[in-house]
C-alpha cells in the first residue's frame, strides 16, 4: 500500500485518499476534479488495523483519510491529522456538535451505521435474528461464514451474546470471547472483510453469512451481480454505532487543497449526493434534507430509535487490551 502512494507522489495535483473500497461516489470525485483539475487517488484498505499502519508509517504520503471515530481521536491526539473547525472546513457548520467532538475535532463526519449480519436471502430464507445465529451457525452453513479480523470489530458479536461492553479492557472476558470464536471457527471460510472476499472467485460464491456494516449488503450485491440477494439486519441483542471521519493529514504537501476537499465532501449537495448513493446516513443536518423522504423513513439505512437504543460506541481501548485482541484474532485460524 505504501508502495502505491509513494508511486503517486510526484503528481502535485492529486491528493492521496486512504479510505474503504466502494466507500464513495465517483461522480462527486469527478465533478471534484472537473470544477478544479485535481485529482483523487484512492488507496484501499480492508481493515482498520491496516489503515491504522498506514497512517503511522512516516514513509507514507497521505493527504486524506476516512477513519473511525477512535482513529480520529488518537492520531489527532498524535499531531498526524489536522484539526479543523468553521475556519478551514466551513461546511461543518451544518453538523451537530455531538458529531463534531465524536470526530475529536480532527475531521469531517462522514458517515455513519451499524454492524450487523450480512446474509444471502435465496440460501437463507429466514432472516438471522440473533448474534447466536452467526457465532453458532447452523450445520448448513460450515465453511460458509465470512468474518472479520479487526480487533475491534471482531468482538462486538461475542461480546453483546456475553452481554458485555464491546470496549471491554477485561482479559478474563476476552478469554470467554475467545472460546466462542474458537467454537464458531470451524464454520468460518475466511477472516477476510466480506467485500473484499466476494471478489475472489475461489470463495466468493461460497460466502452465505457474514459480518459487516450497515450499506454493505448494495456492494456485495453490486460485486457478486445478485440484486437484491444480499440483506442484512442488526441483530436483537444490539449492535455497534459507528462513525467514519474523514480527515486531512498534518504532513500533506497539498493540505490546503485537502481541506478544500474535505469542504467540498461535507457541503450539503455533495453529502446528500454521497448517502443516497452509498445508502448510508449522512450526518449532515443540511444534507439529510436534501434526501427523499423514502431514504429518511427507511430503517435499514437511518435505524429505528429502539435499535440505537441498544447500541454502543467505541471507545478507545488500552494498549494491553488491544495486544491480547490482536493475539487472539492472530490464532483463530488454528481452529478451522
Amino acid at each position: 500500500m505504501t508502495t502505491l502512494l509513494l508511486a503517486t507522489a510526484g503528481q502535485a495535483e492529486t491528493l492521496n485518499l486512504l479510505i474503504w473500497e466502494s466507500y464513495i461516489d465517483q461522480a462527486i470525485l469527478d465533478r471534484w476534479t472537473a470544477i478544479t483539475g485535481v485529482g483523487i487517488h484512492q488507496v484501499y484498505y480492508d481493515s482498520g488495523d491496516t489503515r491504522d499502519e498506514v497512517l503511522a508509517d512516516p514513509n507514507s504520503i497521505v493527504d486524506l483519510v476516512v477513519t473511525g471515530e477512535n482513529g480520529a481521536a488518537l492520531f489527532g491526539r498524535k499531531g498526524v491529522l489536522e484539526a479543523v473547525d468553521e475556519s478551514n472546513v466551513a461546511s461543518l457548520r451544518d453538523y451537530d456538535e455531538s458529531w463534531r467532538t465524536r470526530c475529536s475535532n480532527h475531521g469531517l463526519p462522514y458517515l455513519w451505521g451499524t454492524m450487523g449480519i450480512l446474509y444471502r436471502s435465496d440460501v437463507l430464507p429466514e432472516a438471522p435474528t440473533s448474534w447466536r445465529d452467526l457465532m453458532q451457525p447452523a450445520p448448513a452453513l460450515h465453511k460458509h461464514v465470512a468474518m472479520y479480523d479487526d480487533h475491534n470489530e471482531a468482538f462486538v458479536a461475542p461480546l453483546m451474546l456475553l452481554g458485555q461492553s464491546i470496549n471491554t479492557n477485561e482479559p478474563e472476558t476476552l478469554k470467554t470471547a475467545f472460546n466462542m470464536m474458537k467454537e464458531q471457527a470451524p464454520s468460518v471460510l475466511t477472516y477476510e472483510y466480506v467485500i473484499s472476499s466476494i471478489q475472489n472467485q475461489a470463495i466468493g460464491k461460497d460466502i452465505h453469512l457474514a459480518l459487516g456494516y450497515s450499506g454493505d449488503q448494495h456492494v456485495l450485491n453490486e460485486k457478486a451481480g445478485t440484486p437484491g440477494v444480499w440483506r442484512y439486519v442488526v441483530p436483537k441483542e444490539g449492535t455497534l454505532s459507528w462513525l467514519d471521519c474523514m480527515s486531512v493529514v498534518a504532513k500533506s504537501p497539498n493540505k490546503a487543497r485537502a481541506l478544500a476537499f474535505l469542504d467540498y465532501i461535507g457541503s450539503p449537495g455533495s453529502a446528500a449526493a454521497n448517502a443516497q448513493t452509498l445508502n448510508m446516513p449522512t450526518p449532515s443536518k443540511a444534507a439529510f434534507a436534501l434526501l427523499p423522504e423514502a431514504i429518511r423513513a427507511d430503517q435499514a439505512i437511518y435505524p429505528s430509535p429502539d435499535i440505537l437504543a441498544k447500541s454502543q460506541y467505541q471507545q478507545e481501548l488500552s494498549t494491553t487490551s488491544v495486544q491480547l485482541r490482536r493475539r487472539i484474532i492472530s490464532t483463530l485460524a488454528n481452529f478451522q
